[in-house]
């Protein structure tokens, strides 16, 4: 069943429950069907804990679920067909993990949270204290900064939670191969989301496996991660182009890291679309271009301005490409089917005039699990494509 309950959906409630309150669920006829956190200043009402009536909501239950969440992971880097190796992941990924609302992600030897509902925030303590005792770490970083919460009604909120305080960049790493490894540094107390894109794990290996020799557009590089794979991959040259000047000192930071001297136009502080239509004016072209933007969509009323938007991009970035030259897109707006994001590319090649081949469908790598009964958890969608 899913697990989100919409105000419409409900009745009536019997009593007053405070924000993120955990309640009974019944349905109209009286049926008990669930314990559920309720928030009555979200349009999502409640967000079910359980199904299973014998099932309290306490320290236990939150214990029993991360430490599943934890195990999972731990198969993941130990068995799992891609038997990835990393210090990097996403350990509880919340509704997916049975816990609503809860990001854990792990960096290193410190684990950085995100509490982005009522429910979640009411039991912070209890979370926080069952984290420290079945996580090995140095210390817990709260980032729950995110636009969400006002939905909840919920101000932003940061800080130490236990232990260690994080140092102002953590180093990560990533096993590209068997020889090859990548290293990153992370801002987790000040950059997007907690920090870096744990999501593009996939993504990063498929961009190094495409880019001996070529030249490369990194647009919206963020900080760094998709040059470091580029030039891991064997990437003649890349361009990073991003408007943040933070992520951009770092980027230059990751690519020193990984041994690579940074020469004078590969970091640029420029708008994506302004500058494809630039490059295009100036008649470059590129042999591999990586898009990767932010979420273009936070509301179903906002589609068809995303979807103009990714056409946009899209469009440009196949007019400079090479003959023969890769493209590798994504999406992370959940709001944006797969199905419509190929709908959209195939209007952008349409547009351009030029044909293009999909080699490979890509989406977030299996520490962010999606559960069958809850499918907003599929967010990322990507797309590695060569112009014929």
């Amino acid at each position: 069943m899913h697990p989100w309950i919409f105000s419409g959906a409900v009745e009536r409630v019997d009593g007053r429950a405070a924000p993120g309150a955990t309640v009974e669920v019944r349905t109209a006829s009286g049926t008990w069907v669930g314990r559920a956190s309720y928030n009555e200043n979200s349009l999502i009402s409640a967000r079910m804990w359980t199904w299973t009536q014998a099932e309290e909501i306490n320290e236990a239950l939150f214990a029993a679920r991360i430490d599943r969440a934890r195990q999972s992971r731990r198969d993941l880097l130990l068995n799992g067909p891609q038997r990835d190796r990393t210090n990097a992941l996403r350990l509880v990924f919340a509704e997916s993990d049975g816990l609503p609302g809860l990001i854990v992600d792990g960096y290193a030897e410190f684990l950085v949270v995100q509490f982005l509902t009522a429910g979640a925030e009411m039991w912070k303590p209890v979370i926080a204290n069952v984290l420290a005792k079945t996580i090995p770490a140095a210390g817990i970083y709260e980032r729950s900064d995110v636009e969400v919460r006002e939905k909840e009604g919920l101000s932003k909120s940061t800080g130490l939670l236990w232990g260690k305080d994080p140092p102002a960049l953590v180093q990560i790493w990533e096993q590209l191969d068997s020889k090859e490894v990548m290293r990153f540094l992370v801002d987790v107390k000040h950059g997007h989301k907690t920090g870096f894109y744990l999501d593009q794990r996939d993504g990063r290996k498929a961009v190094a496996a495409v880019a001996a020799g070529r030249t490369v557009l990194n647009a919206y590089a963020y900080t760094g991660a998709f040059a470091v794979a580029a030039y891991a991959g064997g990437a003649k040259h890349v361009v990073n182009v991003d408007t943040s000047e933070p992520a951009r000192r770092l980027a230059r930071l990751n690519l020193e890291l990984n041994n690579r001297t940074v020469l004078e136009d590969e970091l640029v502080d420029a708008d994506v679309p302004v500058y494809l239509r630039q490059q295009l004016q100036a008649g470059k072209r590129y042999d591999m271009i990586i898009l990767d933007p932010p979420k273009f969509t936070r509301s179903r009323a906002q589609i068809d301005r995303a979807a103009a938007g990714y056409k946009d991009i899209n469009l440009h970035a196949i007019k400079l490409l090479n003959p023969g030259g890769y493209l590798l897109t994504f999406s992370c707006s959940g709001l944006v089917s797969e199905d419509l994001f190929q709908k959209i590319l195939f209007g952008a090649s349409q547009d351009a005039g030029r044909d293009l081949q999909i080699l490979r469908r890509l989406s977030q790598p299996a520490d962010h699990p999606v559960l069958l009964s809850y499918p907003e958890a599929q967010y990322l969608k990507g797309f590695v494509c060569r112009v014929v």
